[in-house]
């Protein structure tokens, strides 16, 4: 199987690498970075990802992953972008989301008339562009999976594997890489936030979108 990956600057390096990380351990499975423009693409944490392929180089990949970031302003606008993501959809097997990744499928109009979910800083946002916002961490929807915000990528490489290659493949999967959150502090979700920690990361959000 073959797993098209899409990269650009400002992406979020968890959505890729914690979803890969999953997939990559799929027996015969290809994971290929790819972008608009090859070469290595800035992320979020100061590190770097490479793009090997540009979009003429990709053909039918069976999974399509989009992740998310403070990339994804400079390339929901993109038509070139926007239009390969509908044409590789309408060929693969499982499209996927990560996070705000959610937002460039619902551009690309693949998200019309689906359930999905985001971040959910993002999530009403889903429902501009005729998607159906679920309040949930990994939804399904005919072959479109799309998850929460960053960490659920690992939550849906796994449900996607278990769709792929079985259960006891995914749980082999999650116990090699030892996925068993359990976290400091129970605030991973704005349910169970204390109220001045949403504060926080709201006025986080909106400081972004001025800069």
């Amino acid at each position: 199987m073959e797993t098209s990956v899409l990269l650009f600057d400002d992406v979020n390096a968890l959505d890729v690498v914690g979803p890969c990380e999953v997939l990559s351990k799929i027996p015969n499975m290809s994971i290929k970075y790819v972008a608009k423009q090859i070469g290595a693409k800035k992320t979020n944490i100061q590190a770097k990802l490479t793009a090997d392929y540009t979009f003429s180089e990709i053909s039918n990949p069976d999974i399509l992953l989009i992740p998310g970031g403070q990339g994804i302003k400079s390339i929901v606008n993109d038509e070139i972008i926007t239009k390969w993501i509908r044409q590789t959809h309408e060929d693969t097997i499982w499209t996927a989301s990560v996070c705000s990744g959610a937002l460039v499928l619902a551009i690309a109009g693949v998200l019309r008339g689906l359930k999905a979910t985001t971040h959910w800083v993002k999530l009403p946002c889903l429902e501009d562009f005729g998607a159906k916002p679920q309040k949930q961490r990994v939804v399904i929807d005919g072959k479109v999976i799309t998850c929460a915000g960053v960490s659920a990528g690992i939550d849906m490489a796994l449900t996607l594997t278990s769709l792929i290659a079985g259960e006891t493949a995914a749980q082999a999967i999650q116990l090699a890489i030892e996925y068993d959150p359990a976290p400091p502090f129970d605030c991973g979700s704005p349910d169970k936030a204390p109220r001045n920690i949403f504060e926080l990361v709201i006025q986080k959000v909106e400081n972004q979108k001025n800069n």
